[in-house]
């Protein structure tokens, strides 16, 4: 039997940049109904799905799950907690926290989810928005099998889910795949210039390195120094990196190479932030006068 409108649980998706909006658009697709705020009111009434509301808290009132898609932990804790927070009209609701906050953020807000008697799990997503958009993200889940299987559904329309555990596991696998995506996106920039100066064809470079690393083809064009819409933007991924490295505290001695890349990001980040995360291309192509290359001089200062 179809499932109709009627059968599906009712959405708040808190938050509507670019992953909150492709989150939005995919589940309004698979016949969710959703409730969409977002700080800035105009952001989200420009989706022109479901209805908007005032605060969060007017949000989560008469919907069964919540979706969280913020940019921090600060942004977090805003959106759910106070009068006018979403932990308001929390009594009886599911909670997904779906942004990238790190894992003391989970552990900070769960004991305050249950107090106002809801349900959370952590739900960052593996893939950028298109692949969300077209059902195909790979969703990290955190929390009680129970909590998860409540939320599955709505989850398992953005793509593949997978439960990695505890809450708080989510959020910290998350950070181990985003230091990943750092250092995979700073060894694709270093290598199609190196390419390049060899007398190679950008597109042959690029060929063999998308081979390698699949995920990379919708930043063909940054990578080859070309401007490029912003999918990840660089200042995020600093952020994640900063959480990462945070994370990893005591055992930072044998994450050299990401260390390594949380300097080259800082640049990047600190001359483009709002650029995507290709735009760091640009510390190998050209220095900050824009003249001369700089090929990577933050790695080579840093390993000596």
């Amino acid at each position: 039997m179809t499932a109709t409108t009627r059968d599906l649980p009712r959405i708040a998706i808190l938050g509507t940049g670019k992953m909150g909006s492709a989150i939005a658009g995919r589940l309004d697709e698979a016949g969710f109904e959703v409730v969409l705020w977002n700080r800035t009111r105009s952001r989200a009434e420009a989706l022109a799905l479901g209805t908007v509301a005032d605060t969060p808290a007017a949000a989560a009132s008469g919907v069964d799950i919540i979706i969280s898609s913020l940019t921090g932990p600060d942004a977090v804790l805003a959106t759910y907690l106070g009068p006018d927070g979403a932990l308001a009209a929390g009594a009886g609701k599911h909670f997904i926290d779906m942004s990238t906050a790190g894992p003391d953020l989970v552990a900070d807000l769960a004991p305050q989810v249950a107090a106002a008697g809801g349900t959370l799990v952590d739900a960052p997503i593996l893939g950028a928005p298109p692949f969300v958009r077209a059902g195909e993200a790979a969703i990290l889940v955190g929390g009680a099998i129970e909590d998860v299987a409540d939320v599955r559904s709505v989850l398992s329309a953005l793509g593949t889910v997978r439960h990695v555990g505890q809450l708080g596991s989510a959020a910290r696998l998350k950070l181990v795949a985003n230091s990943m995506l750092a250092d995979v996106i700073l060894a694709a920039a270093e290598l199609q210039l190196a390419g390049e100066d060899a007398g190679l064809d950008p597109e042959d470079v690029f060929f063999v390195i998308n081979r390698v690393a699949p995920s990379l083809k919708p930043r063909q064009a940054g990578l080859e120094g070309h401007p490029t819409p912003t999918l990840f933007a660089l200042r995020d991924l600093r952020k994640d990196v900063d959480l990462a490295m945070a994370l990893f505290g005591a055992s930072a001695t044998h994450t050299p190479l990401t260390r390594l890349s949380r300097d080259q990001i800082d640049a990047a980040a600190a001359a483009t932030p709002d650029l995507d995360i290709s735009a760091v291309a640009r510390l190998y192509r050209q220095g900050p006068s824009g003249a001369d290359p700089v090929a990577g001089a933050p790695l080579v200062a840093a390993a000596r």
